[in-house]
C-alpha cells in the first residue's frame, strides 16, 4: 500500500505562521485559507502559533479601538516580521 501525500502537509511552517494573519484579517482568498487551515488543523505548533497570533489581535483590537494603521506602515511591519521569520528559520537549523 503506498502513502499519499498531502501537498498541505509539506508547506513550510514558518511560510504559514507569516501568513496566519492573512487568515485572520480575512485577506486570503477560500483556497488560501482552505489550505492553511488543513495544514494547522494537522501541525500543532501551526495552530498554537495560529492562537497566539488570535490573542493578540483581540487585544490590539479592544486596545486600539478599532483604528487602522496607514497601509504603508502594515506593509513595513509585515516585511519585518517574515524577516525575522526567515532568520530565525535559518539559525534554528544551523545550530
Amino acid at each position: 500500500m503506498s502513502e499519499q501525500r498531502d501537498p498541505d502537509m509539506e508547506l513550510d511552517c514558518t511560510a504559514v505562521i507569516a501568513d496566519v494573519w492573512l487568515i485572520l484579517d480575512g485577506e486570503c482568498d477560500e483556497s488560501t485559507r482552505a489550505r492553511l487551515q488543513h495544514h494547522m488543523d494537522h501541525c500543532s505548533p501551526c495552530i498554537e502559533a495560529y492562537g497566539i497570533e488570535e490573542k493578540i489581535k483581540g487585544l490590539l483590537s479592544r486596545k486600539c479601538g478599532g483604528d487602522r494603521a496607514p497601509d504603508s506602515l502594515r506593509d513595513r511591519l509585515t516585511l519585518e516580521i517574515r524577516k525575522l521569520v526567515t532568520v530565525t528559520r535559518i539559525e534554528t537549523t544551523e545550530a
